[in-house]
């Protein structure tokens, strides 16, 4: 159920549902809010219930409340992170934290997402950083949560960290996660649970389909990570 979020002496909008077809079209559809078309209402007012939604929290909500669902399967989870290139548009906001912006990186402005699945490859977090920010700092925004650590941590290499496998084992998981060539000790890897970081490189495949997430548009990263947080809650819908 959705609840209206607007100010005391605003218009209750017709149909919550048009507003809400209206904000789908444009995540899967990445045209301006001003090209929205009339069936689903002015465009400033799908815009500005967007935005409400998102400041009231509502689009975290959700991914939380079905992540709450005893069906989810979390023993085993995966992290990833993700370069999206950022449009000329997402350039230009107000100065603010460091990662409201797009950075620069090799390939110019980009933004970086950094993902947390489960077992099935269905988000369980998502966090956005500037593209040059480590993998690092992506973890730690990720995993701190009040979400089930996970008994396995599937992850690419550039996850190899000492402080990475020792917050994992601390909470009594054990990390799957390749080693860099310059360790001088190299450890097995476990490449049957290994080949399952497939399911995260999936899951972000499935995500770029929403084309609002494919190119970034919006100069907020609040706006953005909204974008994102709708095309989780799609993805994990339908399965």
């Amino acid at each position: 159920m959705i609840v209206a979020v607007r100010r005391p002496h605003g218009h209750k909008p017709e149909s919550h549902r048009f507003v809400l077809d209206g904000i789908l079209w444009v995540s899967r559809t990445s045209a301006p809010w001003r090209d929205l078309p009339e069936e689903f209402g002015k465009w400033s007012s799908v815009d500005r219930q967007y935005r409400r939604w998102k400041l009231a929290g509502l689009w975290e909500l959700i991914p939380e409340a079905l992540n709450d669902s005893p069906a989810v399967p979390d023993s085993v989870q995966m992290v990833e992170s993700a370069h999206v290139r950022a449009h000329q548009h997402a350039a230009g906001a107000k100065r603010g934290p460091p990662k409201e912006g797009p950075g620069r990186s090799k390939g110019g402005l980009t933004t970086k997402i950094h993902l947390r699945v489960n077992a099935r490859g269905l988000p369980m977090r998502t966090e956005i950083t500037t593209g040059q920010t480590s993998e690092y700092e992506g973890f730690d925004m990720v995993m701190a949560d009040k979400l089930p650590p996970p008994s396995v941590l599937i992850a690419d290499k550039v996850y190899d960290a000492d402080r990475i496998g020792e917050k994992v084992e601390a909470h009594g998981g054990v990390p799957v996660i390749p080693m860099r060539r310059n360790r001088k000790i190299q450890e097995p890897l476990d490449t049957v649970l290994y080949a399952g970081r497939n399911l995260v490189k999936r899951c972000f495949n499935r995500l770029k389909h929403t084309r609002r997430l494919a190119i970034r548009y919006d100069k907020t990263a609040a706006s953005f990570l909204g974008f994102i947080d709708i095309a989780c809650i799609r993805l994990c819908l339908r399965h």
